[in-house]
C-alpha cells in the first residue's frame, strides 16, 4: 500500500514552489481576451502528489483561486490529476503523458462546453521551458474537430 515516488513523480518535482502567473484567457473566436496576474504555489504530498494552488483576480470577474493535482498512477502508467476553480461547479480529472523531449506533459478530459450544451474533448498541457519558467496551455476541441487554445499561463519563479 505504501508506493514509493518514481521517476516519473520526480518530472513533477520541478514545479514545486512559489512562482508569479500572467494569464491571458479567450473563450473563443471573437470573444473578449482577459488577463490576469496571480499567484501560484506547488507544494508536494511526500513526493507523490503535487498541490498547485492559484489565485488572482482580473478586471471582468475579481478575484479567483484554483486547485490542480498531479500525480503519476503506477498500476495505470500515467499521469493522473484534478483541477476545480472558485468560477466553476466543474471537477475536471485528468489522465496523461511526457512529449518524446520528456519537458512537455499533455493532460486530456472531457467537460463541458463553453457556451453551448454537451461535452467535449480537452487537452492541459504543462511545458517546463527551465528551472524558473513552465507554461501551462488549455485547449478545446471544436465542432469542427480542430483545436482551440483557450488559455496559457506563464508561469515565473519567485525570488
Amino acid at each position: 500500500m505504501f508506493e514509493k515516488p518514481q521517476a516519473e513523480h520526480e518530472w513533477l518535482k520541478q514545479l514545486t514552489g512559489s512562482w508569479v502567473a500572467e494569464t491571458e484567457c479567450q473563450m473563443g473566436p471573437g470573444e473578449p481576451t482577459y488577463n490576469s496576474v496571480g499567484d501560484v504555489n506547488c507544494r508536494s504530498l511526500e513526493g507523490m502528489w503535487f498541490l498547485i494552488e492559484g489565485g488572482g483576480e482580473d478586471d471582468a470577474s475579481g478575484s479567483w483561486s484554483t486547485l490542480m493535482t498531479l500525480g503519476y498512477d503506477i498500476k495505470l502508467g500515467q499521469y493522473v490529476g484534478t483541477f476545480t476553480g472558485s468560477m466553476m461547479s466543474c471537477l475536471w480529472t485528468y489522465q496523461g503523458g511526457l512529449d518524446a523531449t520528456g519537458r512537455k506533459l499533455t493532460l486530456e478530459t472531457v467537460g463541458p462546453k463553453c457556451g453551448s450544451e454537451g461535452t467535449t474533448s480537452y487537452k492541459d498541457a504543462i511545458e517546463v521551458i527551465d528551472e524558473s519558467r513552465w507554461i501551462l496551455t488549455s485547449e478545446m476541441l471544436t465542432e469542427e474537430g480542430e483545436w482551440l487554445q483557450m488559455m496559457k499561463s506563464e508561469h515565473r519563479r519567485k525570488n
